[in-house]
């Protein structure tokens, strides 16, 4: 079943090797809770269900192995998720953008359980990988199941946004964790030519798959690729309130609009009115909707979806008024000929990043 799992993974031949030399069971702990796609998450323990453990590992899913940085006990099954196994689809999927050569130096943000490491040693050989974790007690465990699995990347426990600079230059640099703003450091860090490969989440829809090639300069720039939901860096983690006095207004506007094309109006969204958080609460009972928008100098927003009225009931707080600039976001996204997120790319200097669309000439603000 484990062989099983190698051969049926979307991935060219050279990662299949190896999944066969890492096989993702030796980084999986003995309790997760599988997260699949088409089922609602459930706890599995290999103790009193081997063979629904070992099926679990051998599935597509995701699996869950730390809630709330640890604080909460994963047999609850509830909490924020903090660390996981992430699915092997999209793992390999991340690895194929990644795409490194044969004698290349790997920075990888993010060692989890410390199998991505473990493959691109695999891959690439000792000595060449650096993984850094900011979660002493993940790091020590992933350093068990390295070295009972057999691959020795260089561990180091930090925060990943600062990279490593001991061990620069890289060729390539490979991030398990979402970020919404590209740490610098990973460009500078990264030869002229090189690959950083990540999951953007703006804080608007699903998060994004980027590939950026680092230019001469000590820039970065490359595309939105594919959809990648995954944690949040630590450091770039934020809180949200949803206090305060509201001013009330209407639109006739269906809010569900906004997100019914998220795919392709979400970096629109993410662009123009930066730094905006958006959640949606459906009520199925009654047919109801409502978007939530935030902003951390808290100012948030919510318009509400009512079946069959003319308007909708728009309820805002603080110095920006969050639902007019999401909705004529919008409008310009409609206006740009609704473009997908293929269209979209990122790039990075050291004063911050910019979102463009088609060209890196073409600076959405």
């Amino acid at each position: 079943m484990i062989n099983a799992l190698a051969d049926r993974v979307e991935a060219s031949e050279v990662w299949r090797e190896a999944m066969h030399r890492a096989p993702r069971h030796r980084f999986v702990p003995d309790l997760v809770l599988v997260h699949p796609l088409d089922a609602p998450p459930h706890l599995v323990d290999r103790a009193s269900v081997p063979e629904g453990w070992l099926k679990a590992v051998s599935s597509p899913a995701a699996l869950v192995t730390q809630l709330d940085d640890g604080v909460t006990d994963l047999a609850m099954g509830s909490g924020d998720y903090t660390s996981s196994c992430s699915a092997p689809d999209v793992v390999f999927s991340f690895l194929e953008l990644l795409d490194p050569y044969d004698h290349y130096r790997v920075l990888e943000i993010g060692t989890g359980t410390g199998w991505t490491a473990a493959l691109l040693t695999a891959r690439l050989g000792d000595g060449r990988v650096v993984s850094i974790e900011v979660d002493e007690q993940i790091a020590a465990q992933a350093e068990t199941n390295l070295k009972a699995a057999g691959p020795h990347p260089r561990l180091i426990v930090g925060d990943g946004a600062n990279g490593w600079p001991d061990g620069a230059p890289y060729d390539r640099v490979h991030v398990t964790c979402a970020v919404r703003d590209v740490p610098y450091p990973w460009v500078e860090q990264t030869r002229p030519g090189g690959i950083i490969v990540l999951p953007w989440s703006p804080g608007i829809g699903h998060g994004h798959q980027v590939r950026l090639h680092v230019q001469r300069d000590g820039t970065a720039l490359g595309r939105l690729i594919g959809s990648a939901d995954y944690m949040m860096l630590r450091s770039q983690r934020r809180t949200w309130s949803w206090e305060g006095d509201v001013e009330e207004a209407t639109t006739r506007m269906d809010p569900r609009e906004v997100v019914r094309d998220s795919i392709g109006a979400d970096p629109a969204l993410a662009a123009l009115p930066p730094g905006v958080r958006l959640l949606e609460q459906p009520s199925p009972d009654n047919g109801t909707y409502t978007l939530w928008l935030a902003h951390e100098d808290g100012s948030w927003a919510t318009a509400r979806f009512i079946p069959d009225a003319d308007e909708h009931i728009v309820r805002q707080h603080g110095p920006r008024r969050l639902w007019e600039e999401a909705e004529e976001a919008y409008f310009r996204w409609q206006s740009w000929g609704r473009p997908g997120h293929d269209r979209y790319g990122i790039t990075v200097t050291p004063e911050g990043q910019h979102l463009w669309l088609d060209d890196p000439s073409r600076v959405l603000a």
